[in-house]
């Protein structure tokens, strides 16, 4: 390399260095040492090799970076900034601020550029799996001989923090098994983590893993050096059947004379005479946030990028031409819309569904919904965490995705954390609507991953079967008893607990339609009968909550609300309490979510503030109160299960039309004042 290129590519990377450095500084916060040590290799990945383009963000056929070690942010905003990207040098002196478009982690959404929210470690390794994997069936989808329009790497830079997180196992067995040969990921060995030295609690042979998974392996990558890292990117970019792992040696604070290859570099500002210090080593003489002219002109990558992009829209231009069915296929799928005919399809599902057809579980009429709207919804790509058979999530169409073929379906294993956040990857890439499966009590597997789909607001569906004590005999271990109540507090994650197949394919329906968040549906094993309807209660079903009974009588004095398989004793209970003179309105409320965000009046119209309520749900009980409030009374559980069949197991717990008919009786009967006096937070309880 001319002497010339090796000084600019040194100062190209300094400028990473640096504006890191003075960022964490200003903000007194933050975490230098990863951006100073993984400087060389962000330098010659993405001047040199990275396909982006700085004016377009989402460009189809770009690259796709995940900066699974999220701490480091300021290296990815440094190299957006300096790119060309939308984010100008003042964002970067905001850096950690309130409201600036650099947060403390990278949040997708937030920060024109970034792919995916990093932070909680080795996810970004798994949603970098998911895009990969996005790539390579969208491409085996839509490319054609001479017509190659989905072509794209995935790089993803990891720390010691990734590999040490489960997760990481997950999601990295399956990419080898999967043969993702376009992800290529940069291990930063730098043996440091916040506590120090990793050796005395991480010593396990990195290569050895991977190649046990499957990957081809760099081992011996300095990360310091242009030219080591260059030879083993090109020898990544030439693998064919595995993804490859860089196993790249630095320093952490690389630069940092005094605190360089130490944990204290890893989280907190260098200090002031500490950078004066690292600028003269580095031969940096620039004021805070200054870059040269030269750095800047040799970083800027928006010629480039539009140049890449427009070779692109030409190549596209080509396949429309001559595949014009196939072109507006992608691009409707790459938008993310639905198909132009959606509703009719929607309209005939339900009428389909509101035949009653006999009890049926609501898995099996999640499957039914599957079976009806998978032929016309192409970008629908399941999975289940080795239970399909349990979860119904396969149809007469599956065709298994691997290493052989692009198909429908994707076998997880049993890999509940990695499968979630390895479709929260999928969904981000775009092409697709990922859905996932396992039973609802392992969703606590994968809850971050959860919770980080909803962050993101992503078209993400999780079927989660098995959905209370009415699955029977495996007992404590399966059986749910706080998991609703858990999932319901996740801001933005709309969760779903139907109460027949027409809440079932409303709820489908509804989180398909939905493009700014992800949706769960708790399902039951045990079958429950079909509910009658008109067809304005059916239209109400996607506002959460609606009256199912006694929607007009002047007379009732007495709320019933009821969800999922609840709902049934709910109705009888209802009878029951005709019987005594007792008229009660039974409310059903398949999606707390979608009720709390409806107009007040139409929440107070279905839940009147002046009747008493009593809520039913096998499931934990504190949620409810804030729909009964201290004048009601809550039909839960809030200890764990037994091992029992269904039926003894709601007796058992009092789940029964008994214990509402009695609550229901001692509220209407008891004067208001006595009834307010009641403290919630305690289920009611059968004798």
């Amino acid at each position: 390399m001319p002497t010339a290129s090796r000084k600019l590519r040194r100062r190209c990377a300094n400028a990473l260095r640096f504006l890191a450095i003075d960022a964490v500084q200003a903000a007194n916060s933050g975490h230098p040492g990863m951006p100073m040590g993984m400087a060389d290799i962000a330098e010659v990945l993405w001047r040199h090799h990275l396909k982006h383009n700085p004016a377009n963000p989402c460009w189809a056929d770009r690259d796709r970076f995940v900066l699974s070690n999220g701490h480091g942010s300021m290296l990815l905003y440094a190299l957006l900034h300096l790119s060309g990207y939308d984010l100008p040098i003042e964002e970067l002196q905001r850096f950690r601020q309130l409201h600036s478009k650099t947060p403390g982690h990278p949040e997708f959404g937030i920060t024109t550029g970034v792919e995916t929210t990093t932070g909680p470690l080795g996810q970004g390794l798994a949603n970098a799996v998911g895009m990969a994997l996005a790539e390579r069936l969208m491409g085996e989808t839509f490319n054609r001989p001479a017509h190659k329009i989905v072509d794209h790497y995935t790089y993803a830079f990891i720390g010691d923090g990734c590999l040490m997180e489960g997760v990481s196992h997950e999601a990295c067995s399956l990419a080898g098994r999967l043969s993702l040969s376009k992800l290529i990921v940069f291990y930063d060995d730098n043996d440091i983590s916040i506590d120090g030295r990793v050796q005395p609690w991480f010593a396990d042979d990195t290569p050895q893993r991977f190649e046990a998974y499957g990957w081809r392996v760099v081992a011996h990558c300095d990360g310091h050096d242009a030219d080591s890292i260059e030879a083993a990117i090109r020898i990544a970019r030439t693998q064919t059947g595995r993804p490859t792992l860089i196993c790249c040696k630095t320093m952490i604070g690389f630069g940092s004379p005094n605190k360089g290859g130490t944990h204290e570099v890893h989280g907190a500002p260098l200090g002031a005479a500490e950078i004066a210090d690292t600028r003269r080593l580095l031969e940096w003489p620039f004021a805070p946030f200054e870059i040269p002219p030269d750095v800047r002109s040799g970083w800027d990558a928006r010629v480039s990028g539009a140049d890449a992009e427009n070779d692109w829209k030409l190549r596209f231009a080509a396949y429309r031409v001559a595949y014009p069915e196939l072109a507006a296929e992608f691009a409707r799928r790459m938008q993310g819309e639905l198909p132009a005919d959606w509703s009719r399809h929607v309209a005939a599902l339900l009428k389909q569904c509101a035949t009653p057809a006999g009890a049926v579980a609501t898995r099996k009429a999640s499957q039914n919904v599957i079976e009806a709207l998978a032929p016309v919804l192409p970008e629908l790509l399941g999975g289940s965490a080795d239970l399909t058979g349990s979860n119904l999530t396969n149809w007469s169409g599956t065709r298994p995705a691997n290493r052989e073929q692009a198909g429908n379906y994707i076998n997880y294993g049993v890999r509940e954390f990695g499968m979630t956040a390895i479709a929260n990857g999928i969904a981000l890439h775009g092409g697709f609507i990922p859905y996932t499966a396992t039973f609802l009590v392992f969703s606590d597997y994968a809850r971050n991953a959860i919770r980080l789909a909803a962050l993101m607001k992503l078209r993400q569906l999780m079927v989660y079967t098995h959905d209370s004590i009415g699955l029977g005999e495996d007992g404590p271990t399966h059986q749910p008893i706080e998991h609703a109540a858990s999932l319901r507090l996740i801001p933005g994650l709309d969760v779903w607990r139907p109460a027949d197949a027409v809440e079932t394919a409303v709820a489908w329906t509804s989180a398909l339609e939905r493009s700014d968040g992800p949706s769960c549906f708790l399902l039951s094993r045990q079958n429950l009968p079909a509910l009658a309807r008109s067809a304005a209660q059916i239209a109400r079903i996607k506002l959460g909550g609606y009256v199912i009974g006694d929607a007009d009588s002047v007379a009732t004095s007495v709320l019933l609300i009821g969800t999922g398989s609840e709902l049934n004793i709910a109705i009888a209970a209802r009878a029951a309490l005709e019987e005594e003179g007792i008229v009660a309105r039974v409310v059903s409320m398949p999606c707390t979510r979608r009720f709390d965000l409806q107009p007040l009046a139409y929440r107070q119209q279905v839940l009147p503030p002046s009747l008493p309520a009593v809520a039913i749900e096998a499931g934990h009980p504190d949620l409810w109160w804030k729909y009964v409030g201290g004048n009601g009374a809550v039909v839960g559980i809030d200890r764990f299960g037994e091992s029992a069949p269904a039926a003894d197991l709601y007796d058992f717990f009092a789940i029964n039309v008994a214990s509402v008919v009695a609550a229901a009786r001692r509220l209407v009967k008891a004067p208001s004042s006595a009834a307010k006096k009641a403290l919630p937070g305690k289920a009611e309880r059968g004798s």
